[in-house]
């Protein structure tokens, strides 16, 4: 199904084939700009994120909360409230944002080098590598022993995933991209009748609402400590791929015509597969598996922002985070006190988006 939906979508270059990248005026005006809005609504998301659930504490409360973290002014909040926003919601924020972040600019890297705006940051296995690892530590005991076990083991199943993809996609000494999709198209279809066939022979109906509500996403079990090892992994992958953004430019006008002009097209290439499955790998291992945010994510930004990489990625980065936040604040209190799972709830959004851009493609092969 996914390679059918692929070879639809073949023809929908994101640039229409050879689009010219931007000036470099340009490139900074719209990147400023881009980030001052999306920051500026982050900020006003995270005080609403940090304010509302089961205990709602008074927007100034957490205003002045938060700036008294920054060493600005003094919360007028209660010993409870500083505690609820600082100890709960405040790593759940973070942790949401980081994630949605590394979810976007991976989007946006994948469907760059596939040159198709269907690609998302779990095609090449990554995700069913770390739901497979995650799965495997719930199910063995080994997340009992230790909350950091779960999220080592994800990564753990995320890397080996990416690197069986990557030798697949090299066998013969000749790297191709056409190879690496299939090839992680096959490793994640084997790595999910895994997870499947583990969920159905595993007796004990708790193990199995873990397993399940691990897979849905989310991020009811985040704490300081989860944002401090996977801020770092998530932010040097994003800083590497936006590094190497002109170069990415480059590739999809020509790889010819970038070697011509100095490309290492290999080294930049597998450097940004590397990267987008890293920080994939990272936030996966801590959140579950989040679909469309990736996908989604990209695409709208490219919409308004256009297609030049240099600002397509650091916007979907910032764009990302902002979504992710957004969705996770909705699920905890759409069904208040009790929660719905933000993988769910971004599925939801994500799947009509999907579904609207298969049909456009259609179309526009018709």
């Amino acid at each position: 199904m996914q390679l059918r939906v692929f070879l639809l979508a073949s023809e929908m270059s994101l640039h229409n084939g050879s689009e010219r990248v931007s000036t470099g005026s340009g490139v900074l005006r719209r990147l400023l700009l881009g980030g001052l809005i999306l920051s500026g609504l982050t900020l006003l998301t995270a005080i609403v994120a940090a304010s509302v659930g089961p205990f709602t504490v008074p927007f100034t409360h957490t205003a002045t909360t938060l700036l008294d973290l920054i060493g600005i002014g003094e919360s007028t909040a209660k010993p409870t409230e500083q505690a609820i926003i600082q100890s709960i919601r405040l790593p759940r924020i973070f942790l949401a944002f980081i994630v949605g972040a590394a979810l976007g600019i991976s989007g946006g890297i994948m469907q760059g080098l596939f040159r198709n705006s269907m690609a998302d940051p779990g095609i090449i296995g990554v995700s069913s590598g770390g739901a497979t690892g995650a799965v495997v530590a719930i199910a063995s005991g080994a997340a009992t022993v230790s909350t950091f076990f779960l999220p080592v083991f994800a990564f753990i199943g995320s890397a080996a995933a990416m690197a069986v993809v990557f030798l697949i996609a090299s066998v013969g000494g000749r790297f191709s991209m056409a190879t690496l999709l299939l090839g992680g198209i096959a490793v994640s279809s084997f790595l999910g009748a895994i997870t499947t066939a583990t969920i159905i022979l595993t007796d004990d109906l708790n193990v199995q609402r873990q397993i399940i509500f691990w897979i849905a996403g989310g991020f009811d079990t985040a704490r300081w400590e989860s944002v401090q090892i996977a801020a770092p992994i998530i932010v040097v992958g994003a800083l590497i791929t936006i590094f190497v953004a002109r170069d990415l430019n480059l590739l999809l006008v020509s790889e010819d015509e970038a070697r011509s002009l100095g490309v290492r097209v290999a080294l930049v290439r597998n450097t940004l597969l590397i990267s987008a499955s890293l920080i994939t790998g990272a936030a996966v291992a801590f959140s579950g598996i989040i679909a469309f945010v990736g996908l989604v994510v990209p695409h709208v930004v490219r919409l308004i922002a256009g297609a030049d990489h240099r600002v397509l990625l650091p916007l979907s980065a910032l764009g990302g985070g902002l979504f992710l936040l957004v969705a996770d604040t909705a699920a905890r209190i759409v069904l208040s006190p009790a929660e719905l799972r933000v993988g769910v709830l971004t599925a939801m959004i994500g799947a009509p988006f999907f579904i609207f851009l298969l049909l456009r493609s259609k179309a526009r092969l018709l």
